[in-house]
């Protein structure tokens, strides 16, 4: 889904440079409401899928993962934190999958690096371009996810709930 939005953006971009080239030319113009839509729709669907990462995380760690999936979302739309962030909660991620696998399998700073690289890009070269990038290393992110998820985690430290 995130790549049909990110194409469609692209072509929203392509038509509306067809229909009003002064928009490639004067970078402070407000888009066309068809633009906006596109990225503000792909804006939200991304918002909603770091939403429920975060919702797996924290089931899977049975509420220890320390980023809250509202928290998770959120803090991408504070303007100067945002581009930290975006860089801060992959590594978080790729921290909690290595730990559930016997071998690591992702390297955090690399993932924050990716996330961040394609967020730079969705922000300041193109937004359709952008939004494909950041569903690619989302779905590297789903990916390595899913097989720390499959692992059983092993026995429980502490007490058993309920004993």
């Amino acid at each position: 889904m995130g790549y049909l939005l990110g194409a469609a953006t692209i072509i929203a971009e392509m038509i509306a440079i067809s229909l009003h080239p002064e928009l490639a030319k004067e970078p402070l113009i407000v888009p066309p409401l068809y633009l906006f839509l596109a990225n503000f729709i792909s804006l939200v669907y991304w918002l909603v899928c770091v939403y429920e990462f975060h919702v797996l995380l924290v089931q899977a760690s049975s509420g220890t993962y320390s980023i809250k999936p509202l928290r998770a979302a959120w803090f991408h739309l504070i303007p100067i934190y945002g581009l930290y962030w975006v860089y801060k909660w992959p590594r978080e991620l790729a921290r909690f999958v290595n730990s559930r696998l016997p071998a690591p399998l992702m390297r955090p700073e690399r993932t924050g690096f990716a996330i961040l690289l394609a967020f730079i890009v969705f922000l300041l070269l193109d937004r359709g371009f952008g939004m494909i990038l950041l569903f690619w290393a989302a779905s590297h992110l789903s990916r390595c996810l899913r097989l720390a998820l499959a692992v059983d985690p092993g026995p429980r430290q502490g007490p058993l709930p309920f004993s």
